[in-house]
């Protein structure tokens, strides 16, 4: 099922401005280059009469168009470019490398191009992203016992000292001290929806959010609150299945998902949680509905609220809430991304095939906060 567009005039605005949040949305069509570009294109923008609008590239290709070679619509939303890949393979195949700009110039890659890019997708440049990785393994070194020193070249750094200080900026101790601090590892999943940004400790899965939503700041302060653990890029085992199910959900054989959680909050928030997790594929509930269901039925704006709290989406199914009148509410990534899932469900596959076990994930206890 196709999802109604916009508004021409919302739609019009936001390919004007370039707004990254319409991106899968729509596509623009420019009647007088023959081209169709994602909203968020930075190409020199029509008068506004030699511009059309299509639900997918399919629409726009049979009207006679071209797909962008800036903006590149036939490609995923938010997916790695091969030149950054081949860089992260690099980096993964050795963690502890400390990037200097000749290292990026001898294979090709022009630094200012790659720090625009890491700025734009991970919120820090290239070297900043490359060294928090480093303190994630010296993090983890620390924690099986290694000495600060090893800890330390192992993970890349010349000196204790320059380790120290570097620590005590990123978890507000030295060595010894950071031997208990946790870690959230932070990794980017490219998803139809647009590129996601996961979170995950040793015991589960704890952040799941769009990249572009505008509270994302906000989500990850309250997580470092919440779980006083250091944010750091990196990878771990719950990351892994994680991406293994979100692809298979999004190629809509897979309705549930395994992958363990870590949802701290409040002992309200978490009853809300949950029931949004029983909510099953395809269906919907309203605020008070789920208020009933967790017997306090006047703490319908309550259970919005903690609706809105929620960390992580698609895994604890947000979207699923709608209004009592059946009309979409409140969505932190953007009403198209709450209408696209929902018609994801209702089309998707009714068995997970392929997809190992049913029913929900179980969740891993967390510390009120």
């Amino acid at each position: 099922m196709l999802t109604a567009l916009p508004p021409r005039h919302e739609m019009l605005a936001a390919f004007l401005a370039s707004d990254a949040a319409f991106d899968g949305l729509f596509l623009s069509g420019v009647r007088t280059t023959g081209i169709v570009c994602r909203p968020s294109c930075a190409a020199r923008k029509p008068r506004e009469e030699n511009v059309e609008f299509f639900r997918s590239l399919t629409e726009a290709l049979a009207a006679g168009y071209r797909p962008c070679l800036r903006c590149r619509p036939e490609r995923p939303a938010g997916e790695v470019p091969d030149w950054v890949q081949s860089l992260l393979d690099e980096v993964a195949r050795d963690p502890a490398r400390r990037w200097r700009e000749q290292d990026l110039r001898d294979r090709g890659l022009n630094p200012d191009r790659v720090r625009r890019w890491f700025l734009a997708q991970h919120g820090a440049s290239f070297h900043a992203w490359s060294r928090a990785r480093r303190l994630g393994l010296a993090l983890d070194g620390l924690r099986t016992g290694a000495p600060p020193l090893h800890a330390a070249l192992d993970s890349g750094f010349d000196s204790l000292s320059g380790f120290s200080d570097a620590l005590r900026k990123l978890v507000g101790a030295a060595p010894g001290g950071a031997r208990a601090t946790p870690a959230v590892r932070l990794a980017r999943v490219p998803s139809p929806l647009g590129p996601l940004l996961a979170g995950a400790t040793d015991e589960g899965v704890c952040l799941l959010e769009c990249t572009d939503r505008r509270a994302l700041e906000r989500q990850l302060r309250t997580l470092h609150r919440l779980t006083r653990a250091a944010l750091l890029p990196g990878e771990c085992a719950p990351l892994t299945t994680l991406r293994a199910e979100l692809e298979q959900y999004f190629a809509g054989v897979r309705r549930t998902f395994t992958t363990p959680l870590v949802l701290p909050g409040t002992e309200f928030q978490r009853q809300v949680w949950e029931r949004l997790r029983a909510i099953p594929c395809g269906e919907t509930r309203d605020y008070a509905t789920i208020a009933r269901q967790i017997g306090r039925p006047s703490a319908v704006r309550a259970v919005a609220r903690a609706n809105g709290d929620n960390r992580v989406a698609i895994l604890v199914p947000c979207h699923r809430v709608i209004g009592s009148d059946g009309r979409l509410t409140g969505y932190g990534g953007g009403l198209w991304r709450k209408q696209w899932l929902l018609d994801h469900e209702r089309a998707a596959r009714p068995a997970d095939a392929a997809a190992g076990p049913r029913g929900p994930a179980q969740a891993v206890p967390a510390q009120r906060a």
